[in-house]
């Protein structure tokens, strides 16, 4: 037993907990995102490096274990936890698909559906294997993500701007959200952003406050994203317990978008999963992994 430090990051933040010998938290830090395929490498070290240190300098004894669970490059981040200093412990580095799958299964077969700026399916097979799916990223996809809704949304206002579809209340947020008019500054704006993901992904809560009023486009653009989630979660729930009715598959549901109640009322019945929303935030997993080091 001793005091641990356990780390959550991902593309919008990042965070930082010390806990105490019994796992109860007693320190904490908040940091901006650390996602390396998104941000200067140099500098997502140094962030971790810091809020680290914080964590060090709170704790009264020595830290016996450090666990790093963070998006992006896998072997990045297995390099950097291997050359931490023997202040921090055993320290080991680890997707941060985990922290959300222990609290959708916690440590039994199953599987969970992330999404926030990013988006991914985490599962337990029933030998005990962990797999993951998607998460490729945001130049690429990732389906029911912040950033996929927001640049259908994109996409569906400048052909409105355009003249080539009807106009619809996706045309306004958009335009407040870039401070531009016209079809063509739109574009521009989002192309030459410093932080374009970031600022795409910002127009989620828009679309779902759109959905959620009852703006049939918005309701439709949602459920197109997130439907590809869903499908993908189905393979693999069918690929990795095949004979198992889908309908006993524990299936959680983690994210400000997946949880919606948008969201998830349209999808609770359209699939077989029986879906659970975690109230949780992945931290908390964090922290619950700590224990079982």
């Amino acid at each position: 037993m001793s005091f641990k430090i356990g780390v959550d990051g991902g593309g919008t933040k990042t965070e930082f907990i010390l806990t105490d010998p019994a796992g109860a938290i007693v320190a904490r830090h908040l940091a901006p995102g650390c996602n390396p395929n998104g941000a200067d490498p140099d500098a997502v070290r140094a962030l971790l490096h810091d809020g680290l240190r914080m964590m060090l300098a709170a704790s009264p004894e020595p830290v016996g274990a450090t666990l790093l669970c963070l998006a992006g490059n896998r072997q990045f981040w297995q390099a950097f936890a291997a050359g931490l200093g023997p202040e921090l412990g055993r320290a080991r580095a680890m997707d941060d698909s985990f922290p959300v799958l222990e609290l959708a299964t916690g440590g039994a077969p199953g599987l969970v559906l992330h999404a926030g700026t990013g988006s991914f399916v985490a599962a337990r097979a029933p030998d005990g294997t962990l797999h993951y799916a998607g998460g490729i990223g945001w130049r690429f996809g990732d389906p029911g993500s912040g950033y996929d809704l927001g640049r259908r949304a994109i996409a569906r206002a400048l052909l409105e701007l355009q003249g080539w579809l009807p106009e619809s209340r996706l045309a306004t947020i958009v335009r407040d959200h870039s401070g531009q008019h016209e079809a063509a500054e739109i574009s521009r704006f989002f192309y030459h952003h410093a932080a374009a993901n970031r600022q795409i992904a910002a127009l989620a809560p828009a679309v779902l406050r759109l959905a959620s009023e009852g703006d049939i486009t918005a309701h439709q653009l949602v459920l197109d994203s997130v439907g590809e989630l869903f499908d993908l979660a189905t393979r693999v729930a069918t690929k990795l317990f095949p004979g198992t009715p889908l309908n006993t598959v524990r299936a959680g549901l983690s994210g400000h978008i997946l949880t919606h109640t948008v969201v998830f009322q349209a999808f609770a019945m359209r699939t077989p999963l029986p879906l659970t929303p975690i109230t949780d935030p992945p931290i908390e997993g964090v922290r619950r992994m700590l224990i079982r080091l």
